[in-house]
This record gives structure tokens, C-alpha cells and sequence, in this order.
């Protein structure tokens, strides 16, 4: 059984195949995943995707890429109330599990640091007043990420697609956090993602894949990806640490469930 721990699966890619698409992965043993929001305009989507399809669970928060959408909507203190509020009423929903996805990106030039930053931390408060893990997006940001993460004391959730130093993923194990690894872990050229995901504590490990985006090595960079690639990603880290399919399975279960505790309840 196999739980990917981030995808958009809400995103237009999916539109027209959505219902096709999770029937695929899950006689693929894929169970569970997970949806991140984007914006307070997907909040209502990915909840109603997530309710939509057994197995499914959601995230609420504002991703870094779309901070600049969103302050040219609405101010960015309305913006963070329409998170409380859908948090507040997601509380007692058993498909909601964290607060995400947030972060920072330090990649795309035309996202504005300051506001970036702003938001980010006004989401982690958010996080820990309603003692909630996190999804981060920690894209050229892994420490300045964590060093916000310390600021209010986040113990629990994943940075997604990690792609930091060894150093950089010890500072974010030592926290309580969790690992995400994907399709780039497939490619034999990503050597240092590899490294960190044959090396790095088995405890410390979750898998995802980010469909539509990150296609795995077998899949033409212009498709998409899907959770259905979920098992095959799962083998090539199995292949890479010399565990068997099972013994995977279970390990990436469990340290799943201790980063996103509501998804057990």
C-alpha cells in the first residue's frame, strides 16, 4: 500500500480523467493521497476533490509562486483570515491533514521575497496555533525555510521534493519533519537526490509524486505525471536501498502517519 504524500490532483490537468485517473493508481495499491491548496481560490476545490474519492485527503495554505496573485486580489491580511476561517471549519473534517502548501521559492525571480516571507510566517503561526503539520515548498529556500520553522517551533509535517545537502536534511530531521522524494530520484543523473534517498534515515523518508508535474524518468518531460507512477517511483527507492517492495511499504506508511497524524485518525 502506498500513500503519496503531495499531488495536485485538483489542477485542470486532471479534469476530464480525474475519476479514471485515481481508479488507475489505486488497483496500482496506492491508497491515499494527499492534495495541497495553492490560494484561497482552490480551498473549496480541493476539498470537494479530495471528498470526491475515497482515500483522499486535503491541505489548506498559500503557495510562495502564487503570494503575488493573491495580493493583487485581495489585501494579504484578508487573504490570511480566509485561511483561518477555512481552517477553523476544516477542523473537524477527517479528510483535512495540514496546513499547506507553503514555503518559499527562490527560483522564480518575479515572486517579491518580503511578501513571500510575510506569508510564510503568518501560515506557520497559523500551524502551530492549531497544532497542525505542515507541506513546505522549500525550492533554493531549505534554510531559510527551516530557519523559520525554528522561529515558531514546527515540529511536524514534509518538505516536499527535498532537494537540499546532507547537512541541510539532518537540520529538518531534527526538527520532527519529513522528507519528500519523487519522480527526480528516478533519473540516474540526479546522483545527489539519490545519495540522500538511499543514505538518509529510513525513518525520515516519504514519497510523493506532484502530478501533474515532476514526471519520472520513464515519462516524456511534456506529459504529466500521475499518481498511478506512484509504485514504480516506490521500486526505484526500494532498488536504491536494497529493501524489499513490503518491508518499503511499511516503513513509508508509518513515517507517513508520523508527519500527518489526522490522516490515522
Amino acid at each position: 500500500m502506498w500513500i503519496d504524500t503531495h499531488t495536485h490532483f485538483d489542477a485542470p490537468e486532471f479534469e476530464v480523467s480525474r475519476s479514471r485517473d485515481w481508479l488507475r493508481a489505486r488497483e496500482r495499491g496506492v491508497v491515499a493521497q494527499v492534495i495541497p491548496a495553492v490560494a484561497p481560490f482552490n480551498f473549496a476545490t480541493v476539498r470537494e476533490v479530495a471528498h470526491a474519492h475515497e482515500g483522499s485527503f486535503y491541505a489548506l495554505g498559500i503557495h510562495p509562486m502564487y503570494v503575488m496573485t493573491v495580493v493583487r486580489e485581495m489585501p494579504r491580511e484578508t487573504a490570511i483570515a480566509a485561511l483561518r476561517a477555512a481552517i477553523e471549519s476544516a477542523l473537524t473534517d477527517e479528510r483535512f491533514v495540514a496546513v499547506g502548501e507553503i514555503g518559499l521559492d527562490g527560483f522564480v525571480a518575479d515572486l517579491d521575497w518580503d511578501t513571500q516571507v510575510w506569508f510564510l510566517r503568518e501560515q506557520l503561526k497559523l500551524a502551530r496555533e492549531f497544532d497542525l503539520p505542515v507541506l513546505l515548498h522549500v525550492r533554493r529556500s531549505v534554510d531559510k525555510v527551516s530557519k523559520y520553522l525554528r522561529e515558531f517551533d514546527i515540529q511536524k509535517g514534509i518538505a516536499h521534493a527535498f532537494n537540499g545537502s546532507f547537512e541541510q536534511a539532518y537540520t529538518y530531521i531534527e526538527m520532527g519533519l519529513h522528507l519528500g522524494f519523487g519522480g527526480t530520484l528516478t533519473f540516474e543523473r540526479a546522483r545527489q537526490i539519490r545519495r540522500l534517498a538511499n543514505e538518509l534515515p529510513m525513518s525520515s523518508l516519504v514519497i510523493e509524486t506532484d502530478a501533474p508535474d515532476i514526471p519520472p524518468a520513464w515519462v516524456n518531460a511534456s506529459e504529466h505525471n500521475y499518481s498511478y507512477y506512484l509504485p514504480r517511483i516506490a521500486q526505484t527507492l526500494a532498488d536504491l536501498r536494497g529493501l524489499s517492495e513490503a518491508a518499503l511499504s511499511q516503513s513509508l506508511w508509518q513515517n507517513t502517519l508520523n508527519a500527518l497524524p489526522r490522516l490515522g485518525q
